[in-house]
Order: C-alpha cells, then structure tokens, then sequence
C-alpha cells in the first residue's frame, strides 16, 4: 500500500508538552506506511524556544512564522491562505492539529482543501484561568463551530473529555478519544537507574542532608507560582532543612523571584532557569511540586515519576487522573498553599519515594512515544476506512 500522508500542524513550539508531542509523533510515525509532514510558526518575544527538538531530524517541516499564538487578525489571514496552498500541493489524507490557533486555522483550511480526515488535539483548554468571561466565550463559540467539521476529537484524559464535552459543550462525548500523552521518557529512566552524580548539589552548594523540592515550568499566571512559594515558606517552618529548586522561566520570572524574596526563601530558594539537563535534575530531586490552577497532563510531573521521583500537585485538569486519585502521588486543592505544603510533605517521606521507585517503569510504558505513535496509527487507519 502506498504511503499516505500526514500533516500535522502546531502553532508553535514553546516549551512545554504539545511541542513534545508534536515533534515525536512525528519522528517516530511509522515511515513506511505515513509520510509526516510538521507545519509549525514562530515563538512569541519572551517564550523559551524548543525549536532545538528538530536539530538533526530527517523531518520535512514547513515554517510559517505568522503561524503564532497571537491573533493579528489581517496576518492571519495570509497565514490561512500559506496554511491552504501548502495543503493544496502537499494533498493530505490527515491534518492533524494542536493548540487553539492551528486548529482554528488548520482545520478551516483542511475542510477548503476537502482533506478527507481532520483531527484536533486537546492538550488542556483554555476555558479557566486565562481570559475573561468575553474572551472566553468567544473561544468556547469557535470550538463548538470548529468540532463540526473536525473527525475526532483527541484528549489526553478521560476527565479532559469531561470537562470539554460535559462542562463546556464543545461536541457530544462520542466525538472524542482519549490518547494519553506520550513522552520520550527512557533518557529518565536510565538517569534515575544510574543515580544522582552530585553535581546539581554541588552547582547549587548544598549538602546531602538538604532536601531539594523541585518546581519544572512556565512561570505564567495559570502555573500559580505564589502558591508554590508560600508552601514553601510554610514548609521551611516545619522542615529547616528543605530548600526549592525553581526551573523555568517566563513573563512571571520577576515577580516569583520576588515573592520568594519576600516569602523570607533568599538563600533557600535556587533559580536554574531553562534547562535542557533535566535528565540530571529529577534525580537530585527529593520531591517535584506543581501548583497550577488549570492543567491538561503535565509533562514534568511524568517525567519527575519517569525518575523516580515522588510528586505533589494541585488537582486540576488531568492531574488526578494522572496520580490516580493519589495513588502515584500527593494532591492538594488549587490556592491552597497550607494544603500544597502538606502535600509536598508526604511526598518527602521515605514511602513516598518507595512508591515512586516501584512505579517508574509502569510511567514510562503507559506515557511513552511508542504507545502514543501506534495509538494514533491505529486510529488515522480507522478514520480513513470510514465512510464520510
């Protein structure tokens, strides 16, 4: 059978999972069956950049720069009509879009250039924690409009599909499936069976009797940085010996700098900024922390769990599901730092990190890429079969 193609379209790719997911989906597609075409823009001024992920790869990539997270509305329409003309030659049997932007404009223009099958990755939403009452219902407006001409829709977990058709009615629950994310996760793996070499503690200057709490990501509103802070002061007052460890940077870089200063952590709290070494880090980690106030999967807490490392967070979005209810991990409600700082006290326990050990390798067959890839190359053959 002839090769059939696949163009898979992202808005961007800053730091964070759906970059992950759509670069590796796209590498690790069987070859011989889908020719994987990655249509991707540009970031935005002050976005940490993961454009790095493409160095070396055999990878046919269109950029289109205007393709960003901004709406500028006179861009976008050239971006539509250069997003129409590359599907035109390029012929597509599936677009597969992620994030709202590249969905919007992907699968429009899939439907102009009669694309047989259309599918759209949720990996969170944007309906809490990001915009206003106006904003929002403008955006819940479009994704109703867009699930209409869209053949599945994709979430990463089963409450997400809650959430998306039960709370916000974007598209009845059989319009939807559930494909976990999936991560190259092995580089953790084998990092945390090897062991810490030390050198994070000696980077950071501290002993092996400090407990190092870790925080991974975006410093950006719906990451709810405060909170981790004050659970990390309250904590400090019970556990002297525990300091935080912040990777990540962003808009908020400033501002949690300083409320960690204000927080009285100056000398306890240790900014790293961008990493591309976490592969390093989880294992110096005695615990990694997450206080966000809205989440689809977050890919720092299945990469901590990857290594090893035990893990406290809020319980929004997918999380819950992700730590099975606090079976794999320890949750606390969202702006609650007292409750995050117990949280992050039992996961600093000896069982903690017992549990943690004896689930690393579940983490890395159910969240891993090749789980993901031939999640979805089961399902773009059933799609094609179809009848439409």
């Amino acid at each position: 059978m002839a090769r059939r193609t696949v163009l898979r379209i992202i808005d961007r790719l800053n730091v964070g999972g759906p970059a992950l997911h759509a670069v590796l989906t796209s590498r690790d597609l069987d070859r011989t069956r889908w020719r994987t075409v990655l249509m991707i823009g540009s970031v935005e001024p002050g976005e940490a950049d993961m454009s790095y992920l493409l160095d070396g790869l055999d990878l046919e990539v269109i950029k289109i720069p205007s393709l960003g997270r901004e709406l500028r509305p006179a861009a976008d329409l050239s971006t539509a009509w250069q997003v129409l003309s590359a599907m035109r030659r390029l012929k597509p049997d599936v677009v597969h879009t992620h994030k709202s932007k590249a969905g919007a404009i992907g699968r429009l223009a899939a439907v102009a250039a009669r694309v047989p099958v259309r599918v759209h990755t949720y990996h969170g939403h944007v309906f809490s924690g990001y915009f206003g009452p106006r904003k929002t219902a403008a955006f819940l407006a479009i994704e109703r409009t867009l699930a209409r001409v869209t053949s599945k829709l994709i979430a990463l977990t089963d409450s997400l599909v809650d959430e998306l058709s039960g709370t916000y009615r974007i598209a009845p629950p059989e319009k939807f499936q559930v494909v976990p994310l999936g991560l190259d996760l092995q580089k953790f793996a084998d990092a945390a069976a090897a062991g810490s070499d030390g050198s994070l503690r000696r980077e950071l200057g501290v002993g092996a009797e400090v407990k190092l709490v870790g925080i991974v990501g975006r410093m950006v509103p719906v990451k709810d940085h405060a909170t981790f802070v004050a659970a990390a002061a309250a904590l400090r007052q019970r556990r002297p010996e525990v300091q935080v460890v912040f990777v990540g940077g962003g808009e908020l870089e400033a501002d949690v700098k300083a409320a960690a200063s204000a927080a009285g952590l100056d000398g306890f709290a240790h900014f790293l900024g961008w990493r591309r070494d976490t592969e390093r880090i989880y294992p110096a980690l005695d615990a990694v922390a997450l206080s966000s106030v809205n989440e689809g999967t977050p890919v720092t807490l299945i990469e901590a769990m990857a290594a090893g490392v035990p893990v406290a967070s809020t319980a929004v979005g997918g999380v819950a599901e992700l730590l099975a209810e606090g079976q794999r991990g320890e949750l606390a409600p969202a702006g609650q730092p007292l409750e995050l700082a117990a949280a992050i006290e039992r996961a600093l326990l000896p069982s903690a990190r017992a549990r943690a050990t004896g689930l690393a390798a579940e983490i890395v067959e159910r969240y891993g890429v090749s789980r993901l890839v031939r999640d979805l190359d089961v399902l773009y053959d059933r799609l094609l079969s179809t009848p439409r």
